[in-house]
């Protein structure tokens, strides 16, 4: 069976002023994949996704997301996704519990802070604020909020900048569950061992073009097959892997 697109991107252009932001995108994402848009700072990855998530006007294109179009049913896409807040977001004096309990009377929904914090295993911090939490916990309970709507869609934006390898590792772990669960996601990272694990399909984007789309496996088979080879010959593991292997990757502060 065909996979479905559940996000259609057509000829997406965003200007600000004479600054052509994002250069006439197209690209589908599949319903139930980790899509990743990869690029460097001010490639239009940022732009492109606050635009999907109605959070940003576009200058010209469409963008139909599970089946409704930008243009005519914003409030309706807006029920369907998960966006990640910054964290100049998150009220500073409120527990996370208190901060679930506030954001699910924002979506509307009952959920118990208890079932959202175990998702990302956060039980045991459930009284602590936010501000005391460490960056990969922070990461986790941001997560967590994305998901308090039952999205169809979340959308993260560099989850790992900043992290532990073991915090980096554990939110990967996450992120391939909730994507087991049926929810697909679209992050955009620096990272390109973290695509290249995580995501089911990657976009290049560089000077607010799409450069090229597939998955992490084809792009490496594609330039090997040029005659490509790295100077460091490739062993079976890394040194990321011998440092998890070492220290474990159990949940922890980081």
């Amino acid at each position: 069976m065909a996979k479905q697109p559940i996000i259609t991107v057509n000829n997406l252009v965003k200007n600000y002023g004479d600054f052509n932001a994002v250069k006439d995108i197209s690209f589908e994402v599949y319903e139930g994949e980790i899509f990743g848009l990869l690029g460097p700072n001010g490639a239009g990855k940022t732009t492109t996704l606050e635009i999907i998530e109605t959070l940003r006007d576009k200058t010209s294109g469409t963008i139909i997301v599970d089946g409704f179009d930008i243009e005519k049913d914003a409030a309706s896409i807006k029920k369907r996704i998960g966006v990640q807040l910054q964290a100049a977001g998150y009220y500073p004096n409120l527990n996370l519990s208190e901060l679930i309990e506030l954001f699910s009377g924002l979506y509307g929904v009952n959920k118990t802070p208890m079932e959202m914090l175990e998702k990302v295993a956060l039980t045991d911090k459930a009284k602590a604020k936010y501000k005391e939490l460490s960056g990969g916990q922070k990461q986790r309970f941001s997560i967590a909020t994305t998901l308090i709507n039952d999205p169809r869609i979340i959308f993260l934006d560099e989850p790992t900048t900043g992290l532990d390898p073991q915090a980096r590792r554990n939110l990967w772990d996450l992120i391939k569950e909730i994507r087991d669960s049926g929810t697909t996601v679209v992050i955009t990272t620096h990272y390109m061992d973290e695509a290249e694990i995580l995501c089911d399909r990657v976009a290049f984007v560089d000077g607010g073009r799409i450069i090229d789309i597939d998955t992490p496996d084809n792009f490496i088979d594609k330039l090997v097959a040029t005659g490509f080879e790295r100077k460091k010959e490739v062993k079976l593991a890394n040194l990321e892997d011998v440092f998890i292997n070492l220290t474990g990757k159990e949940w922890r502060e980081g």
